[in-house]
């Protein structure tokens, strides 16, 4: 049965390299490659970059089943992944949690799966990333963590261990062994 997974969480959580993992381990998983208004060569996850004027015309043909902004950029799930959904496929996308509500008319039944991590995980992380400012990364971490919308179907994941317990945990919720 396909699912909609919306993976969720801070900044350096380990979002990208989960759900990368979880493909590669699950055939039947495809991974959602969104459209950002941010240069390619941005780094960080799989995505494509566009102009605001470039997103604003796909938006305006309906090319997003889902589109939002965030952090000044706009980010779109391409309608395409409606394909995976009717082919048997579970798709995965990197989401943000304050466009849940909106993610759970698009896709009735979605599935919320929050990564979490201790607080000096994520300041090891995102250092290592080397994009941000030793007191950049703290206001990060300072910033209250968004609450959940209410009614939602979230599984919550730490993510401070060893990145195979969590890609086996996550795993599970997406393809459940069945008796």
């Amino acid at each position: 049965m396909s699912r909609v997974f919306a993976i969720v969480g801070p900044s350096g959580v380990g979002k990208d390299t989960v759900m990368e993992a979880v493909a590669a381990r699950l055939p039947a998983v495809r991974l959602v490659r969104r459209v950002i208004t941010r240069p390619s060569e941005a780094g960080g996850e799989d995505f494509v970059g566009v102009t605001e004027e470039d997103f604003a015309r796909r938006a305006a043909r309906g090319d997003f089943a889902l589109h939002w902004q965030a952090h000044g950029l706009s980010y779109g799930i391409p309608a395409k992944v409606r394909d995976d959904l009717a082919t048997g496929h579970s798709v995965l996308f990197n989401g943000s949690r304050a466009m849940l509500t909106q993610a759970a008319q698009v896709f009735p039944g979605l599935r919320v799966i929050h990564l979490t991590a201790r607080r000096e995980v994520l300041a090891k992380r995102l250092a290592q990333r080397d994009r941000e400012t030793a007191g950049e990364i703290e206001r990060r971490l300072d910033r209250a963590p968004v609450a959940m919308p209410e009614g939602l179907d979230v599984f919550e994941i730490d993510n401070s261990g060893a990145l195979e317990a969590t890609v086996t945990r996550l795993a599970a919720i997406v393809q459940p062994v069945r008796a």
